[in-house]
């Protein structure tokens, strides 16, 4: 289903079983936060400041690391790039990007700040768009290992929602509206 974003400035096309996080609570307006609504998924479309001394090959995990920090997981051991590489232009409907990339990576991150910890893999997009001084990163988060202390244990952790949604989103993501970068 194509969802408008950003107040119609943007789509994407989202997998099923989309919940609109800014339906329960208060979300920062450079954010579009969503949810599954059985598993502990999300997919986060955040609108950032372009990260000018950051090579375009280096964006991705800068940004990685950065949610990392967000997420307390930046310590040794708690987060882990898999792989980074470049999304070609043909295959992106977002032509105004300079260049994408993917990021495959996990942390270690305790929800609601709880001792226990679980492993999530991060898939992440960086759209970089140096004309509108803006990074765009869209991340999709999903549980593979919650602890059994965890306030998620027993949270269906299947993968109702595949990496192949997320492409589907990345690859369907468009900005219809410039003006949205003020």
């Amino acid at each position: 289903m194509t969802r408008p974003l950003f107040g119609g400035a943007m789509s994407a096309v989202f997998p099923l079983n989309t919940k609109d996080i800014s339906e329960l609570r208060e979300i920062p307006d450079n954010q579009e936060v969503f949810a599954h609504t059985h598993t502990d998924q999300s997919i986060i479309i955040e609108l950032l400041e372009y990260q000018s001394h950051v090579e375009d090959s280096q964006a991705a995990r800068y940004h990685f690391e950065d949610v990392a920090g967000s997420n307390k997981a930046s310590e040794a051991g708690q987060m882990e790039v898999m792989k980074v590489q470049c999304v070609p232009h043909d295959q992106l409907t977002l032509s105004q990007c300079s260049s994408a990339w993917i990021l495959n990576g996990a942390q270690l991150i305790s929800k609601f700040n709880e001792e226990a910890k679980n492993v999530v893999n991060i898939h992440l997009c960086l759209f970089r768009l140096p004309q509108y001084t803006t990074d765009i990163m869209i991340t999709f988060n999903n549980p593979v290992s919650i602890s059994p202390l965890s306030s998620s244990s027993g949270v269906v952790t299947e993968g109702v929602w595949t990496e192949q949604d997320f492409h589907t989103l990345v690859q369907s993501f468009q900005l219809l509206d410039p003006g949205v970068f003020g």
